[in-house]
Order: structure tokens, then sequence, then C-alpha cells
């Protein structure tokens, strides 16, 4: 039985340069063979199955084939499906009330983790920082635009990192084990 996994776009539809269709996406995203492939609205996430070492080489082939067919680059994420299951159980549930205001910033690899150490050592407040296996949760209550964490986090991790907000992970969450675009 194949495992479901989800492709994070960085940068896809985020002002005008880097604008593809969604279904010029889920028709590249089949064409590199994997199977029951779905879009999340204009949002750079791809939903999709395939056999289980597919996590290990399908962000690179979805790479490739992005600037190839697409002429967009971008850097891709793939994770599977209990990360993403991992990701919506955040142990920042007593002060992150607006999933809308929750980052989950999805590492490159698990060892990207280290970058984010010396942050976890610093005060935030109101905002707050939590380290997870593949995934870090920032609470950014007044957006993420000015927040001295996100920004640090950013500078930290570069291009090894793309965020979702919650609301975004629990609509791919229901994908994931629904099957059916929320």
């Amino acid at each position: 039985m194949p495992d479901t996994f989800v492709a994070l776009l960085r940068g896809i539809n985020v002002g005008t340069a880097k604008r593809v269709a969604m279904a010029d996406l889920k028709k590249l995203v089949e064409g590199l063979g994997y199977g029951n492939v779905r879009t999340l609205l204009n949002s750079g996430n791809v939903v999709f199955t395939g056999p289980n070492s597919a996590g290990k080489d399908a962000g690179a082939k979805i790479e490739k084939a992005i600037a190839t067919r697409l002429g967009v680059t971008s850097r891709v994420t793939v994770i599977d499906a209990a990360t993403v299951h991992d990701a919506i159980g955040h142990p920042l549930g007593k002060v992150a009330k607006e999933p809308r205001r929750l980052l989950v910033a999805v590492l490159a690899s698990a060892a990207d983790r280290s970058l984010l150490a010396p942050l976890a050592k610093q005060k935030w407040t109101p905002e707050a920082l939590a380290i997870g296996d593949r995934v870090a949760w920032l609470w950014v209550p007044n957006g993420q635009i000015e927040s001295p964490l996100a920004i640090a986090t950013w500078k930290a991790l570069g291009d090894r990192v793309t965020a979702r907000n919650l609301a975004t992970m629990l609509k791919l969450q229901a994908m994931v084990e629904g099957g059916a675009t929320p």
C-alpha cells in the first residue's frame, strides 16, 4: 500500500514572480509517477501517494521538474503523514490560541534542529518557540512579518525551512487522513 506525503513548496504563489497554476503543479507531480495527487487552494502544497521510499527523493524530483517544466525555482520539502500528524500535536497549547498565528516551521531535515538550539534558550515573550523532531512551532501573536522570533528563525535556517500556519496544516492533515480536499 502506498504512503501519503505532502510536498511543501517554498515561495510559490507569493507575489507575482513565482505564480504556478495548481492544475499545472498537479499534472507535473502526476507526471512524475505519484498517485492520488491533490493540491490545497493556491498554496503551493501538494498531497500525493507513492512508495515508502518516495519521501527520500520526491522533493528533489519535484523541485527539478518545476524548474525545468514550469520555469520557476522553488525549494521543495516533502514530509510524510506521520510528520503532518506530529506537527498538529504542538506543545504550545497554553499560549497558542489562534491557528493562523501559530507557525509550523518544517525543517529540511531533522539535523537542522541544532540550528535552532541557541534560539530555544532565549526568552521571546509574548512569542514562544518549541522544537520537535522535524518541525518547530513559532507562536507569533502579532504576526510574522515583524516578529523577532520569526526573523531570527529564518536567519538561522535560511532555505532549510518552510512554514505554514496551523490552520493550513490542519487542512493538509484532513487531506492526508481523509483523502478529500477540504
